[in-house]
């Protein structure tokens, strides 16, 4: 692990690395890989930051967009559509086939609507802090499109880590109530990501899967 992570990041995130993912990084896009952990660095969430209403859309993923954007990592969505041709087989040549297709399909929409917030080369990133778990299915399933499109060839997703419960069951919202209600176990969060990657919903895309972990707190 520490050959291809800063020991420093090992007390702030945990790692898992499938299919290589890690190896891929650092090997193949050191330049890259280096920025994001660039990021991560600096990554740091207040109790306010917690304590904000909303999902995905709080103060917490702006923070990569802060130091990501300049360096040129964008959002990209992709669309696609897929032309099928069909050849016949030369009447007098058995496993010989017509230069020219005889018929040509096109379904539409064949690749629709699938975004990832951050990607540079052949790196794919993405933060999910506090959405419905069902997000990581579209997460993924948008992962290993791009891969399968030949856009990426690797992919990051960051999350929270299970120990974060622990501080959201101490720290109290505005109102005095645990913030374990808003951060509940139907969200986003490392044990709803990791078996569905390993049950492979990445298909041939390898990705790296970062948990947040309690020294990202400040003042806890």
């Amino acid at each position: 692990m520490t050959a291809y992570v800063r020991e420093n990041l090992l007390e702030k995130f945990e790692f898992y690395s499938y299919g290589h993912a890690l190896e891929i990084l650092g090997e193949a896009f050191p330049g890259e890989w280096d920025e994001l952990q660039n990021a991560l660095e600096r990554f740091a969430i207040s109790l306010d930051d917690l304590r904000a209403a909303g999902g995905n859309e709080t103060a917490i993923p702006k923070k990569f967009d802060d130091v990501l954007y300049p360096l040129g990592w964008r959002e990209i969505r992709i669309t696609g559509d897929l032309v099928v041709n069909m050849y016949p087989r030369r009447a007098s040549q058995r496993g010989r086939f017509a230069q020219n297709p005889c018929e040509q399909m096109v379904i539409e929409g064949y690749i629709d609507g699938h975004n990832i917030d951050f990607i540079k080369g052949g790196v794919a990133f993405d933060l999910e802090w506090n959405s419905k778990d069902q997000t990581f299915d579209r997460d993924l399933l948008a992962m290993r499109t791009y891969f399968d499109c030949g856009i990426i060839e690797v992919g990051v997703i960051v999350t929270r880590s299970q120990e974060l419960n622990d501080v959201f069951r101490e720290v109290t919202d505005r109102t005095g109530k645990p913030l374990m209600a808003k951060y509940g176990a139907s969200t986003t969060w490392m044990g709803k990501l990791e078996y569905r990657l390993k049950s492979r919903r990445n298909g041939g895309c390898p990705i790296l899967a970062v948990g947040i972990r309690k020294p990202c707190i400040e003042g806890y």
